[in-house]
């Protein structure tokens, strides 16, 4: 069996079976990465092949085709990558003379961590919730951390939501006046903390009331009665009162009416009958007055009915005479009407005369008072002319 090894026609099989699964042999391992690189955009990048020093001439290939980025290959193996962009990131692998697969590694690039974008909501006293974007987009998997705390007091943790990028605090210490966020961003490529003061009372801002619904009133069309319940977010209405504003207009006007109440339900007494309204409704914390109002509650559409009432045949008589089918008789009515006639004209005489005569006295009188008056002031001008002459008379 030994010598069967050694025979030339069987070393020269297990020559050839051992050089033609070599390429195939490399081809398998190039799809396994075993390592993560991360590098930054617009910057030079270093791959080593592997971690120990290779003095043997190697090959790199990118994504399995042999058309690198702007590159150089150092004497001791590695690749340096100029400028790089997001072209040149993948899967790189570098190989003997032979083809055999040495090493490989992903490239993945991006940015550091900048200055985060943080806004922060108060939906009632007992939860806080901020949220944040990026300000730098870092093309990288990135970890937040968040911590919360009042003035001078110690830091709590703020629960992160990864997914939506926001925190939560519960039964935060809403009677202090200032509050700090800290949110830290970490990716492959470093951390950047952000620091933000909020004052809780003045981002209060509850949520809209719910259940907002319009009851009509049988027999009054104009009077009707709205109701609706607190947000569910709302912890309660009791310990944490809410006051609310209703505003409601006819369809297409362009003005509201508007009511303040700390009640749950309000009454309208001027809608318009048989005309679509439309209402809202608002809340706003009914103790700190520096806080913000809600959103309005969606559009509610209502419609107050149309009563239809039939005249009464006492209240216009002439009315329904037009359709009685008993026959009248016109003389009597007639005679009336015109004994009435003349009755109301001896009356009008009357009064024009009575009329003329009060004129008549009113003008006689104004002449008589005009004509005194006229004699008044020639008598005073004669007095002075006498007494004018008797001064001018030598003594």
């Amino acid at each position: 069996m030994p010598g069967l090894l050694s025979s030339p026609v069987c070393l020269t099989v297990i020559w050839f079976l051992s050089w033609s699964l070599r390429p195939s042999r490399a081809q398998i391992w190039t799809d396994e990465v075993s390592d993560v690189q991360f590098g930054r955009l617009d910057s030079n990048v270093t791959l080593a092949c592997g971690k120990s020093q290779i003095r043997i001439p190697v090959v790199w290939r990118h994504n399995h085709s042999s058309v690198l980025p702007w590159h150089q290959v150092t004497s001791d193996g590695k690749l340096a990558l100029f400028r790089v962009d997001q072209s040149a990131q993948g899967n790189y692998s570098c190989y003997d003379d032979s083809g055999l697969l040495l090493h490989s590694v992903r490239l993945r690039l991006g940015h550091p961590p900048g200055l985060l974008s943080i806004s922060c909501q108060v939906p009632n006293h007992t939860h806080v919730r901020c949220s944040w974007r990026d300000s730098v987009k870092t093309f990288l998997p990135a970890n937040y951390n968040a911590s919360f705390r009042a003035k001078g007091k110690e830091w709590k943790p703020c629960i992160v939501d990864l997914t939506n990028r926001h925190c939560d605090v519960q039964d935060p210490r809403f009677w202090h006046t200032i509050h700090t966020l800290a949110v830290t961003e970490t990716n492959a490529l470093g951390s950047q903390t952000t620091y933000v003061h909020i004052r809780l009372n003045e981002l209060l801002k509850p949520d809209p009331p719910q259940s907002v619904s319009v009851h009509e009133v049988e027999g009054s069309p104009t009077y009707l009665k709205v109701s609706w319940s607190i947000p569910s977010s709302w912890p309660d209405g009791q310990s944490f009162p809410l006051m609310f504003q209703i505003r409601y207009r006819p369809l297409g006007s362009s003005h509201w009416s508007e009511i303040s109440t700390t009640k749950d339900e309000v009454e309208i007494f001027d809608a318009l009958a048989g005309h679509p309204h439309q209402l809202q409704v608002r809340a706003h914390d009914d103790v700190a007055l520096d806080s913000q109002w809600s959103d309005w509650s969606p559009l509610s559409l209502f419609t107050p009915l149309q009563t239809s009432t039939v005249p009464d045949s006492s209240e216009y008589p002439d009315y329904f005479d037009l359709f009685s089918s008993q026959p009248e008789t016109l003389t009597p009515k007639t005679h009336g009407v015109v004994q009435g006639d003349e009755g109301n004209m001896g009356l009008v005489i009357l009064l024009v005369l009575f009329s003329v005569f009060i004129l008549t006295t009113v003008l006689s009188l104004i002449f008589v008072v005009w004509m005194r008056q006229r004699r008044y002031e020639r008598a005073t001008k004669q007095e002075l002319a006498s007494m004018v002459k008797m001064r001018s008379m030598p003594i």
